[in-house]
């Protein structure tokens, strides 16, 4: 029972009863009867307090108010969530592109990515990196202005030799007049399913990695 109706009961010198169920809770229904009732039971001398008497109807509607608020919240998010669901399947299928240095070379479709220049460079360089730690091939971009440049790699080292299937990493370098500095990638990748957990939707992408929806910066 709540405070707002152990202070009613108390009005009316009524003792709490041990809860038996769900329907022996006082709605806003019983609480206005019993209401009613202390004001038709009030000792005429000691008339109840109209400050008083409103204190416990605002209390009260404002415990139902935002009962009331958290329902509907939890529709809306329910609401939301099978919306975010039906959006998330038509990207099975898609390719996307994610903020990763590391590709999955499937020995045959070439590691497709972007990196974003923040300042013009002199040079930029797009490293490929085994799992041994050896460049196996680097491709220079040459001169850059500020923006977004797109690259490919087409699974070939330096002499021309396609390299095995695996894991590999993708580094690159812009470098200036002072410095060399090294940028983030983006690498694309194709939507296989969608997983709807506890922690919200995550897109299963191809190389058995998954994502979460906000991880997605382009779909292609």
């Amino acid at each position: 029972m709540s405070a707002i109706e152990q202070s009613v009961l108390d009005n009316l010198n009524i003792s709490q009863r041990p809860a038996a169920s769900a329907g022996d809770k006082i709605g806003q229904e019983g609480f206005l009867t019993l209401m009613t009732a202390q004001m038709n039971n009030q000792d005429p001398t000691k008339p109840m307090e109209s400050g008083e008497f409103f204190t416990q109807i605002a209390q009260f509607s404002s415990v139902a108010g935002i009962q009331d608020l958290q329902n509907s919240f939890s529709q809306v998010a329910t609401a939301l969530q099978s919306n975010q669901a039906l959006q998330a399947s038509t990207m099975v299928g898609r390719t996307v592109m994610i903020p990763s240095g590391e590709a999955v070379f499937n020995g045959a479709d070439p590691v497709v990515g972007k990196v974003a220049v923040p300042d013009a460079t002199n040079q930029l360089l797009i490293n490929v990196i085994d799992d041994s730690g050896q460049v196996v091939k680097t491709m220079n971009m040459g001169t850059r202005d500020a923006g977004v440049v797109d690259f490919s790699w087409d699974g070939r080292n330096e002499a021309g030799e396609l390299m095995p299937k695996g894991d590999y990493t993708i580094k690159a370098i812009a470098t200036t007049s002072n410095e060399s500095i090294e940028l983030g990638t983006l690498l694309a990748e194709r939507v296989e399913s969608v997983t709807l957990g506890s922690g919200g939707i995550t897109l299963d992408l191809a190389s058995d990695r998954s994502v979460p929806m906000s991880g997605i910066k382009q779909v292609l």
